[in-house]
């Protein structure tokens, strides 16, 4: 709905209040000076000259009200406009940019920071909402997908007339998809649950050169079926943390790392201390990634695989680099088309 345009724009409300009190104590202070006025020259037995006196008032009156209405509606302008940009966000616009112009520029400090400050949120709702929505149409998109499969695949298991082949063929393609769905729902919640939290708590110690041996075990039945071969090259290290949390991220590079690596291909992992750092790098010979695709591949739901020829949710590097982050580390990639990809983990042991 377009907004009708105010015609005493240059007018605002708090500035016609804030004049109206300025004239009323402009008004009572003439008042009480004409009336001491009267007073002294009737006790000193002289004459008080009551038109000057009241021409004076009038004067006072007037002069002092149009100066606070000049100065008052300058000063307010502002903080009306905040007003207004307020209950459009309560409403839930949160389109709303406050224009810098000389009322805001040359109000007080306090009243500019605010301004500014309002500005600086409503950017942060607007970029939280298209974040939210993205998130809301990416997440139905992954989840409906799989619903439809197992939907279709169901019903003709419920019709009949199949032979044993394709009611074996069609009863995996369910499990199959819904193991998918279950990754993703506790994919999306732990995200969610570790993008509001700031501190970990249930922090052990523990060898994590074992705790990278039991995740790639975890994995045994995936790479042998490839005839992947696997190099472990693991020093002795102890770390303080989340042991629960921080096997998230082995699990996630290791299942990418199986999942794009040809049959007879290989696997390489390796953990070092290097310049006070716990090194951790995850190495195949799989089929690499784009260029144009390396720096987005950190991003909720994005899959550089766009055919979807890989099974995949986007979510898994994404709680890589969040969890890592939480531990006060660093994830990076590197990878070439056609040869492999490298991932390089840096922990910090803050014992």
């Amino acid at each position: 709905m377009k907004e009708k345009k105010n015609p005493f724009k240059v007018v605002n409300r708090l500035g016609m209040k804030w004049t109206i009190i300025s004239a009323i104590i402009i008004l009572g202070s003439d008042i009480l000076t004409f009336s001491a006025t009267l007073i002294i020259g009737y006790l000193a037995g002289g004459e008080s000259n009551t038109t000057s006196v009241l021409g004076s008032m009038f004067a006072s009156v007037l002069v002092g009200s149009l100066l606070a209405f000049v100065i008052a509606n300058n000063i307010l302008k502002p903080l009306s406009e905040l007003v207004k940009a307020t209950r459009r966000v309560t409403n839930g616009d949160f389109n709303v940019t406050l224009e810098i112009g000389w009322s805001e520029r040359h109000t007080i400090k306090e009243l500019r920071e605010l301004i500014q400050n309002f500005n600086e949120m409503t950017e942060e709702l607007r970029n939280t909402e298209m974040f939210r929505n993205d998130f809301i149409s990416n997440f139905s998109h992954e989840f409906k997908t799989p619903l439809v499969s197992i939907r279709g695949f169901a019903r003709q298991l419920h019709e009949g007339n199949l032979t044993e082949e394709q009611q074996r063929e069609f009863s995996k393609i369910i499990l199959d998809e819904t193991e998918y769905l279950s990754v993703l729902s506790q994919n999306t919640l732990l995200i969610t649950n570790l993008e509001n939290k700031d501190i970990i708590t249930e922090k052990t110690d523990f060898p994590l050169d074992e705790q990278l041996r039991d995740c790639m075990i975890r994995l045994e039945p995936q790479w042998s079926a490839k005839n992947i071969e696997i190099e472990m090259e693991l020093d002795e290290i102890r770390f303080f943390w989340n042991e629960t949390l921080l096997a998230h991220v082995w699990n996630n590079l290791f299942d990418n790392a199986v999942k794009f690596t040809p049959e007879n291909g290989s696997l390489s992992v390796s953990l070092k201390r290097e310049n006070g750092l716990i090194i951790v790098r995850v190495k195949d010979s799989g089929c690499g990634i784009p260029e144009d695709a390396l720096p987005h591949i950190f991003e909720k739901f994005y899959q550089a695989d766009a055919s979807h020829a890989t099974k995949g949710n986007g979510l898994g590097l994404p709680l890589v680099k969040k969890i890592v982050e939480l531990c006060g580390g660093d994830v990076s990639v590197s990878s070439e088309v056609g040869t492999g990809t490298e991932f390089t983990v840096e922990l910090r042991d803050k014992r």
